[in-house]
């Protein structure tokens, strides 16, 4: 059969299909370093802006009875603005997608985006979706998986879309579901001495130290919090239960301590502003999930402060906020950050147990960290976490890893598409 693959990224959904014998006749990709990539990849060169060649060339996108496609995801992320539809740039290429079936009426489709796609806009994105595969005469199913359902170490969650003209009868992801496994060893999937990595930075390794010191200063007998630290809590006193600290004139926001109990007394409001948590700085009041961690910070360090006082000044001196906040999602496990997986957020430094890796995204400065090798990840695994191995990728660390965050996992589009679609044979025989 053949396929064509839309924002192909590095090729996910062709190395699914490719290996599964389809032919891919049409590939669009806007990105002009990933276009070369793919070429390279492929030997297939994808046209630019998909948007443009729908409203004045749609006829240059071939015949095919599959279409592919992992349309942005941003609009509809949780992790992004959630503009949905109403991102002028990315939210609106469904409908591209739209208008390709409705002009070729391929048998199938699969589409790739973030679990959070049916809730977007009280589910009326979801429901103009459903309206449109109605409108084409495509049964429609979905269902949700992460690489870790299938043996691979990576928590990534995205919801996968089969379409048919011909009805699903022939198709269930139960059968799916069966080749789920439990079985995952993270160890397969990390290079003990890879020939080219990039080590975490000496100013990073230091922070670590600096964490690991206040973790070893708290008492044996306490329990670290399984709630994110906050260090800028640690001796503040601005109001935050009822109230919020700009919504008091600069004389009584005066009477209140900020980051790491520094006083507000004297200071203009525009300086009490940056002294004040950047969290804390806003015009509403706080969420409830934001006023408990406040909440527990403050208590946490009024019970341990004779014990981590001292490194708490330390850590103050940073710059960075996000590096004065620490998540330790290990719970009683070994009080050594170095043994885990770890990442440098704006949300803090978080630490994780050796069992999975992070969903890999498409910002650079969330590159996972083997902490016991003090190195990120190298693009040669990141590419067997997205089931992607033997191809190539962007030259640039910061273009490849953007990239691998942004890809579909191949494994599980493969499983999905012999389901759907089977195997072509040499004869050309679908089974």
């Amino acid at each position: 059969m053949t396929f064509i693959d839309l924002f192909a990224g590095l090729g996910g959904f062709h190395k699914a299909l490719h290996e599964l014998g389809h032919t891919c006749v049409f590939a669009s990709e806007l990105d002009p370093t990933l276009r070369e990539v793919y070429k390279l990849n492929w030997g297939i060169e994808p046209k630019g802006d998909i948007k443009s060649i729908v409203k004045n060339k749609i006829d240059e996108i071939p015949k095919h009875d599959i279409l592919c496609a992992g349309f942005p995801c941003q609009p509809f992320s949780k992790a992004g603005n959630q503009a949905g539809m109403d991102d002028k740039e990315r939210g609106t290429l469904f409908d591209e997608i739209v208008k390709i079936l409705e002009h070729r009426t391929p048998k199938f489709f699969i589409l790739e985006n973030v679990p959070f796609i049916r809730q977007h806009d009280n589910e009326a994105t979801w429901k103009y979706m459903q309206k449109q595969f109605d409108r084409l005469g495509y049964e429609v199913d979905h269902e949700v998986y992460s690489p870790q359902d299938f043996g691979i170490p990576q928590h990534r969650k995205r919801i996968f879309i089969v379409g048919s003209l011909k009805g699903l009868k022939h198709f269930s992801f139960t059968e799916i579901e069966n080749q789920k496994t439990s079985l995952i060893d993270i160890h397969e999937f990390i290079e003990e001495n890879p020939s080219q990595f990039k080590e975490l930075p000496k100013s990073n390794q230091e922070c670590i130290k600096l964490w690991q010191k206040f973790i070893d200063q708290v008492p044996k007998e306490t329990k670290l919090p399984g709630f994110p630290i906050w260090g800028m809590e640690f001796g503040a006193t601005y109001p935050f239960e009822t109230s919020y600290p700009l919504n008091l004139s600069a004389k009584d926001l005066g009477e209140f301590k900020g980051n790491f109990g520094c006083s507000l007394k004297g200071l203009t409001k525009e300086e009490q502003k940056e002294n004040l948590p950047s969290y804390a700085r806003v015009e509403k009041a706080f969420p409830d999930w934001k006023r408990s961690y406040i909440r527990q910070s403050r208590a946490f360090y009024k019970e341990n402060k004779k014990y981590v006082q001292d490194v708490v000044s330390q850590i103050a001196m940073y710059d960075s906020q996000s590096w004065q906040k620490l998540e330790w999602n290990v719970g009683d496990s070994k009080r050594k950050i170095t043994d885990y997986i770890l990442q440098f957020r704006a949300s803090g430094i978080r630490v994780k147990k050796v069992n999975f890796f992070p969903s890999l995204v498409c910002t650079n400065t969330q590159i996972p960290i083997i902490g016991w090798q003090k190195r990120y990840i190298t693009k040669e695994e990141g590419l067997k976490l997205q089931s992607l191995e033997g191809i190539s990728l962007p030259k640039n660390d910061n273009a490849a890893f953007r990239a691998l965050g942004n890809a579909v996992n191949s494994k599980i589009v493969k499983l999905i598409a012999k389901q759907l679609v089977g195997e072509s044979h040499i004869n050309g025989n679908i089974v």
